[in-house]
């Protein structure tokens, strides 16, 4: 018979099922970590230091960044830094005093205009920023000449002329009043007296002073009186029709046509109230058989031709970032001749070495940024010229493509403006405080620097009853 009970398992199997003695006993703990990062830093409760560096995109960017901020802020305050220097040159003029209690002081003409492809704003903020600043630390006195199309700086300077001709050669004609003719026949009842002495001009680019001196030419070459106006083609003279009721009805229409055009002109002409430009007197081929005036002077007023680079479109953007980058040069020569005209130190024009005049090379390499459509049809000369085309009735005379023109008489009474070499030596030993230049940033550390250390200065105490032996 079978043993109902089965056999025991093996030992072995028990025995696996039990744990080992090795799983049970606990690990060690691990050590503390030692604090990662530099002892001074932990010390002085800063964080640490990455591990590592940024990536190779973000490094590019805070490089490129980072350098062109740099040279942005260097070149801003280098450009203060030349500004200011040329402003406390000529300071000192500032405090002279004049020679009577109510003489003049002496008074500079600025001549403005819009430059090839753009609108007098833009030479209006150049002189704002460049020329500005020093003409007024001198305290001198100046007007404007402004022009916004070709030509309206030449006619300016010939029709100034040509009243100082008349005022000499035609005493007993009355001359159009204008209001700076009213202002001096005011001053002249008055007895104020006029400034004697050198006054002079500041001509504002090369088109500016390819007109002034197209300008002069005219004026003291040319005639009083204008030329004579063009014929006017004669009207057709239509054949009377017998009028009919579809005739009438057909002048009604046009009639009504009519008054609608004639009311947008009056609002055109209401928008553009301004004269048209005057035609020139004379041609630079009518130079050498002109005379002179018997009252024309020795030596005219000294002119200085400044500088005014500009240059449009896409494809000079690069050349616009390189002088956008290097303004402090151009703030340095600006400077200078602004500085030359203050203090009244002039030469006269010389010759150049390939027989031209010093004159028709003057700022000539800016001929090279002017538009190309300017030297293709002579387009481009303003921001009204559109509004001018409709008052013109004769095609202007183009004078920014055209050679510059010189008579031999009136190119040796002509003078310019130059530093002496003892006024620009003491204009180079000229130290301009750090205060001036620096920026917002530097300027209010540097002012909450200040007042902190004024926190911790010594006042008086007591109240303040002044001196005490004053009866």
């Amino acid at each position: 018979m079978a043993d109902s009970n089965p056999d025991p398992k093996p030992a072995s199997s028990a025995a696996s099922k039990s744990p080992p003695a090795a799983a049970a006993a606990p690990k060690p703990p691990k050590p503390p970590a030692a604090p990662a990062g530099n002892p001074a830093l932990r010390m002085l409760g800063l964080p640490n230091l990455p591990r590592k560096l940024p990536s190779r995109n973000w490094l590019i960017f805070w490089a490129v960044t980072g350098t062109l901020t740099s040279a942005i802020v260097y070149d801003r305050r280098e450009k203060r830094r030349a500004t200011a220097r040329w402003r406390r040159a000529v300071e000192p003029l500032s405090r002279e005093l004049v020679a009577a209690p109510n003489q003049l002081p002496r008074k500079l003409t600025v001549y403005l205009e819009a430059p090839p492809g753009d609108g007098l704003r833009v030479a209006q903020d150049h002189f704002i920023e460049y020329v500005k600043p020093v003409l007024a630390a001198s305290g001198l006195d100046w007007e404007f000449v402004q022009g916004r199309q070709q030509g309206d700086v030449r006619a300016a300077v010939a029709e100034k002329v040509r009243r100082a001709r008349m005022a000499d050669e035609r005493p007993g004609q009355e001359l159009p009043k204008t209001d700076d003719a009213l202002v001096e026949d005011l001053r002249k009842k008055m007895g104020v007296p006029q400034y004697e002495g050198v006054k002079g001009d500041i001509v504002i680019g090369r088109h500016t002073w390819k007109e002034y001196i197209r300008g002069l030419h005219e004026g003291w070459l040319g005639p009083l009186d204008p030329p004579p106006p063009p014929p006017q083609p004669e009207a057709v003279v239509e054949a009377e029709a017998p009028t009919t009721e579809a005739s009438m009805a057909d002048a009604a229409t046009d009639k009504e046509e009519g008054d609608k055009e004639d009311k947008k002109e009056d609002k055109k002409e209401e928008k553009t109230s301004r004269p048209p430009q005057p035609p020139p007197h004379n041609t630079p081929d009518d130079y050498s058989s002109a005379s002179l005036p018997a009252h024309i002077p020795a030596e005219f007023s000294p002119s200085a031709p400044i500088p005014f680079p500009h240059r449009l479109g896409f494809t000079q953007t690069f050349v616009r970032l390189g002088r956008f980058f290097n303004r402090r040069s151009l703030a340095d020569h600006v400077g200078r001749d602004v500085a030359a005209v203050c203090l009244a130190a002039g030469r006269e024009w010389r010759e150049a070495a390939d027989g031209q005049h010093e004159q028709q090379l003057a700022l000539a390499h800016e001929e090279a940024d002017w538009p190309k459509r300017v030297w293709k049809d002579g387009d481009g000369d303003g921001d009204e010229q559109a509004d001018d085309a409709a008052v013109a009735e004769q095609p202007k005379e183009k004078i920014w493509t055209a050679p510059v023109v010189l008579d031999g008489r009136i190119a040796q009474r002509m003078r310019r403006f130059e530093m002496t070499p003892e006024d620009q030596a003491r204009a180079a030993a000229i130290v301009v405080p750090e205060d001036e230049v620096e920026g917002w940033v530097k300027g209010s550390l540097r002012g909450l620097w200040r007042w902190g250390a004024r926190a911790f200065e010594s006042k008086p105490r007591g109240p303040n009853v002044g001196n005490l032996d004053d009866d």
